[in-house]
């Protein structure tokens, strides 16, 4: 940084895995912090979760020789990645009560820089189309993770069964993603002499083209609840004791 602090950088995920104060590394502290934000702060869906976990993978022995010094590859890999999923489960259970507690609030809330509620209505019709399955699969979907934990407290969806998928989930997004980017890195350097580090902003369009992708698709379809038919959806659920978006 001496070129003086650059803006850009809080959505470049190498910037937060780098990052030093006072020469001290404490990238570690920051991704655990990222990932605990972006499932569980609504706050946080401008983060850089998906290409923050692959680029983890590839900074994996760095990482978590800030905390720990272990002997051997593979449990260095295992270690961060049960670090990161342990995160998102507090996130995302944090968002579930945020969501039981403020479910009235949101609803009303007018759009800020840090919330938009059209998110929380794209939530809301993910919800409806996949029920309780949506936890596991709003974790490989930008935006729709942040929300779709609040969207569970909201509609008051079962604990037992949100810890499961939000226990399952977790681990899938977080192993998935560490050991992809540690084990491609590796494969790339062996096989084909190419280090993925030279390569991160690629790496980083990438992984938001691929991962963004459903959501301009689901855009397109039109099919859109608008924010008065939301309102009013709400209205009917209130006089409902049971909203029935999960399965029993």
């Amino acid at each position: 940084m001496k070129d003086g602090f650059d803006w850009m950088q809080l959505i470049n995920p190498e910037f937060y895995i780098n990052l030093q104060l006072g020469g001290v590394p404490v990238g570690i502290y920051v991704v655990l912090f990222i990932v605990f934000a972006e499932t569980g702060l609504f706050a946080g869906f401008f983060l850089p979760g998906d290409s923050l976990l692959f680029l983890a993978g590839i900074y994996s022995t760095e990482l978590l020789s800030t905390v720990l010094v272990l002997d051997g590859d593979f449990i260095n890999v295992f270690v961060l990645a049960l670090l990161i999923a342990a995160s998102g489960v507090v996130g995302n259970t944090f968002g579930y009560w945020f969501g039981a507690k403020s479910g009235t609030y949101l609803y009303a809330k007018e759009d800020t820089f840090w919330f938009k509620k059209k998110y929380l209505i794209q939530s809301h019709e993910f919800f409806e189309k996949h029920g309780g399955r949506a936890i596991i699969f709003a974790r490989f979907l930008p935006i729709i993770r942040t929300f779709a934990p609040i969207i569970a407290g909201v509609v008051g969806m079962d604990k037992k069964k949100f810890m499961l998928y939000n226990i399952v989930s977790s681990i899938l997004w977080s192993f998935t993603l560490i050991f992809a980017g540690h084990y491609l890195y590796e494969l790339f350097i062996k096989e084909f002499d190419i280090d993925l580090k030279s390569h991160i902003e690629k790496i980083i369009i990438g992984i938001v083209l691929i991962t963004t992708v459903p959501l301009i698709l689901n855009a397109l379809k039109g099919n859109k609840v608008t924010e008065e038919e939301f309102k009013k959806e709400a209205t009917d659920d209130d006089d409902n004791e049971n909203p029935g978006i999960f399965p029993n």
